[in-house]
């Protein structure tokens, strides 16, 4: 298995950078842009694995896409030219695209089996499944289709009024494109608003969907025209970078073009809260999307407590946040944040133990964390978990680290940043 060696830093991390593209955009925008008839074009896609495989998903059903680099253009006749795939659809790491796809597929005319590797395979699925089953979809799989491998035989659905007990913008996700194909309205009334991106992207396709609060509905059976869609640099990328820069003495770090959704930027409350030095500006509007540019320089920080309705909006951001903790004057407590367990990994447990490895004091709890703050990382040896979230922290870490860290299996993070290394030196002084 592949190991790096990462040494800490010694110099003030200064200049601009440009994060990639939003995962979760770039992966609805290959999903509404294969929906819509006519032509998609797409600027600063994420070319990282995960909505690699999207593409690859809706390419297996017939749709042209042609990919250079970050920008993307589809061709589609809408669902008419939706066809069933030839062989089981590999979704790779993709939790995304195996939830997402599970809602659409539930209502198209044809039989699909999916697979992914071995951490999507233990990840949960009946989350989605059941929601599409009161809908009408059949669906199978390992322990009743709650887990991969699972086949769809596409179905007439029906429109539901689904209440999600579970905080995710992916199974909302799912259930509002199965109910772009049921027949009536289907609407989803959750308790703590999650992540919109999906809303905000039918609206760009010209869809119909009405929002009150945090109750979402869609009429079924509609049309959706192809557009142009400008994908906004993700903030979960570039929280690695934020932190870093908050951490090193001497900082003072730009980055642009930054999405800015209310529902996505729960990070930059709370590291407010800590007393974190970011400046926001140059903002606009971009497909119902809020971009601006981000200043952040190094700051003294303090713990705070991070619990409620704020977790959802930074549930990929936790780990980083629990690093800077470390380093923060006092406790930082974590709760509700659950949800952690079912991601690549169980992120509680693993940032706990690599934190722990690296030389912190994080204790875990079964919703979160508590992590005493200033203390000193010494370094050694840990692995990313199959995680590209941790092995983007894990060399954040090595910055601060007073030795070497040797990371495992670095290239899990090509999943969502395949820059990173090279966005990371270019801002250390030569």
């Amino acid at each position: 298995m592949k190991k790096i060696h990462l040494s800490p830093i010694k110099s003030p991390l200064t200049g601009t950078i440009t994060v990639p593209g939003d995962k979760s955009i770039s992966h609805r925008a290959i999903i509404f842009g294969s929906l819509a008839k006519g032509k998609t074009t797409i600027t600063h896609f994420l070319n990282g694995e995960d909505c690699l495989v999207t593409i690859k998903a809706f390419q297996a059903m017939g749709v042209e896409i042609k990919q250079k680099g970050e920008e993307v253009i589809i061709e589609s006749e809408g669902l008419d030219c939706l066809k069933e795939p030839l062989i089981p659809i590999d979704l790779g790491n993709s939790g995304t695209t195996a939830r997402l796809l599970l809602g659409l597929l539930s209502g198209l005319p044809f039989h699909t089996t999916l697979f992914g590797d071995q951490s999507l395979t233990a990840r949960p699925m009946d989350r989605i499944r059941d929601p599409l089953l009161k809908m009408g979809a059949q669906i199978d799989g390992r322990s009743n289709g709650s887990y991969l491998p699972i086949a769809v035989r596409g179905q007439s659905l029906d429109g539901i009024t689904f209440y999600p007990p579970v905080k995710s913008a992916q199974v909302k996700s799912g259930v509002l494109l199965a109910g772009l194909l049921a027949n009536g309205e289907t609407t989803v009334i959750e308790t703590i608003k999650t992540r919109d991106h999906t809303e905000n992207m039918l609206t760009a396709f010209g869809g119909k969907i009405k929002i009150e609060g945090n109750k979402v509905t869609v009429q079924g059976k509609q049309t959706l025209t192809g557009t142009d869609i400008e994908v906004p640099g993700d903030i979960s990328s570039a929280a690695f970078f934020i932190v870093a820069a908050l951490l090193i003495p001497g900082s003072e770090l730009t980055i642009k073009d930054v999405g800015l959704n209310p529902t996505r930027i729960g990070i930059l409350d709370v590291l407010k809260h800590m007393n974190a030095d970011i400046v926001i500006t140059e903002t606009k509007q971009v497909g119902g999307e809020s971009i601006g540019d981000l200043k952040i320089t190094y700051s003294e920080l303090v713990g705070v407590d991070v619990a409620g309705d704020v977790i959802p909006r930074m549930i990929d951001e936790l780990p980083i946040l629990a690093l800077l903790a470390t380093q923060a004057k006092g406790i930082t407590r974590i709760r509700d944040a659950e949800e952690l367990r079912y991601k690549e990994t169980d992120r509680i447990s693993s940032v706990v133990n690599i934190l722990n490895t690296l030389g912190a004091k994080v204790k875990a709890t079964p919703d979160g964390m508590i992590i005493e703050g200033e203390t000193t990382l010494i370094g050694g040896q840990v692995d990313s978990d199959g995680d590209h979230r941790l092995g983007m922290m894990i060399a954040i870490a090595s910055l601060i680290c007073q030795e070497d860290v040797i990371l495992t299996n670095p290239d899990v993070i090509n999943i969502s940043y395949p820059t990173f290394f090279d966005d990371l030196n270019a801002l250390q002084s030569k």
